[in-house]
């Protein structure tokens, strides 16, 4: 996704979460790959981005491994069975989040 639209709506922790485990559930990435592929739609830093990936691998949401590229080593991030179990929770929230918003902010009068 190219040129993506960036929003001026603060994202919470856990939506971040969720944006970070459902771009992994498609496929792995490279660290500054992933914090672009964010930065699509959240003006997330690489600075804060990074802390994200490290508690996501703590809680054991995602995990790494590390392939080379051009005589150097580019950390990988993969998520883990509990990363979708997560991911699942973190939709069925948002999905019940989303409706109760949009009853308050498109609902008819």
């Amino acid at each position: 996704m190219t040129g993506g639209i960036i929003m001026s709506i603060s994202i919470t922790t856990e939506l971040l979460d969720g944006c970070v485990l459902a771009l992994l559930s498609k496929e792995d990435y490279y660290g500054y790959t992933l914090t672009q592929r964010v930065q699509e739609f959240s003006p997330v830093s690489e600075s804060t981005m990074y802390p994200v990936l490290r508690r996501l691998k703590k809680d054991n949401w995602l995990e790494t491994y590390d392939e080379a590229y051009q005589g150097r080593n580019r950390r990988y991030y993969k998520i883990t069975d509990t990363g979708l179990d997560r991911l699942i929770e973190i939709k069925s929230d948002w999905h019940e989040y989303k409706q109760t918003l949009d009853n308050v902010l498109g609902g008819e009068k």
